[in-house]
Order: C-alpha cells, then sequence, then structure tokens
C-alpha cells in the first residue's frame, strides 16, 4: 500500500478488520492472554453502549490496505512487550 495522510486524499479513514467483536468477546481473549483466573462480572443494571461498534472500512479497503495481524494476536505481542518492559 502507499503511504498517505488526510491531505492527500482529503479525510480520516477508519482503520479496521471489518470483523464485528463484542466487548465480551475482547474481554475473554485477554482474559486468556494475560492468564486471569477470576470471573468477569458484567454490570447489567448499566447501559451496554452501541449495540454494534463495526466500523466501514470500506474506503481503507480501495486502498489496498488489509489488517496484517489478527487482534488476538496483537494483544498477545503488546501484552510480552508490556511484561518484558
Amino acid at each position: 500500500m502507499n503511504n498517505y495522510n488526510a491531505i492527500d486524499i482529503g479525510e480520516f479513514i477508519n482503520i479496521g478488520t471489518g470483523k464485528d467483536q463484542t466487548i465480551q468477546e475482547l474481554a475473554k481473549i485477554i482474559r486468556d492472554i494475560v492468564g486471569f483466573k477470576g470471573k468477569i462480572e458484567w454490570d447489567s443494571s448499566k447501559p451496554d453502549g452501541t449495540p454494534q461498534k463495526l466500523l466501514d472500512i470500506s474506503r481503507i479497503s480501495e486502498l489496498g490496505w488489509q489488517a496484517k495481524i489478527r487482534l488476538e494476536k496483537g494483544i498477545k505481542r503488546t501484552y510480552k512487550w508490556h511484561v518484558e518492559n
């Protein structure tokens, strides 16, 4: 992919995988990566926010960009770096 900035293309662009993931799924991925053995509790008395948080990535896809690292692998790498540093 070529390098662009907002001035080159006239707008900011969403970057993502195009795959929707719930907060619960994300919490479980992080739990497993960091080895948390406790229980994740959800407060259902609170609003649960926007039902879907999926970004429209059509514009960046048109420019030839696609994610090369899965979210889980990126979190693992980030956590490992944090522990080591």
